[in-house]
């Protein structure tokens, strides 16, 4: 069978699912970075900042303003780590678990017309596919 490359499918679909995503971030006031942060944070296993970069791939040092706008805006919480205080902990807040539920259930139900088109057994089977090429780094 004659095919794309996998990275060329798979850079497609990426574009795709970002202009999916685009305008339900947009409603909700968060950039993309705001929401990787919200969603690894709502994961509950990474509590610093060292970690939370090195789990979502971004520069420490970018990483910082997208941090202060969440914590501006009462979104999520950084203490001095007591053990260590050079370290800062993460967490969210309530109204930070509560737009990254909203914003996921968003992204969810998009994601669900998008694969809509294929039969269950289908969606299942692709779902576990990217779900073992893409595990999540820790």
């Amino acid at each position: 069978m004659e095919r794309d490359d996998l990275g060329a499918m798979a850079g497609r679909l990426v574009r795709r699912l970002i202009a999916m995503e685009q305008p339900i971030l947009a409603r909700h006031g968060v950039s993309m970075w705001a929401y990787v942060v919200l969603d690894a944070l709502a994961g509950g296993a990474v509590r610093t900042q060292a970690a939370l970069a090195g789990s979502i791939g971004a520069d420490k040092t970018r990483l910082i303003p997208v941090l202060d706008d969440l914590q501006g805006r009462a979104l999520i919480e950084r203490e001095p780590d007591p053990a260590d205080r050079r370290v800062r902990l993460l967490g969210l807040t309530d109204a930070g678990r509560a737009l990254h539920r909203a914003v996921q259930g968003e992204i969810r139900a998009a994601e669900e017309d998008l694969l809509g088109a294929f039969s269950p057994g289908d969606r299942e089977a692709f779902l576990r596919t990217l779900i073992a090429l893409s595990p999540r780094a820790n």
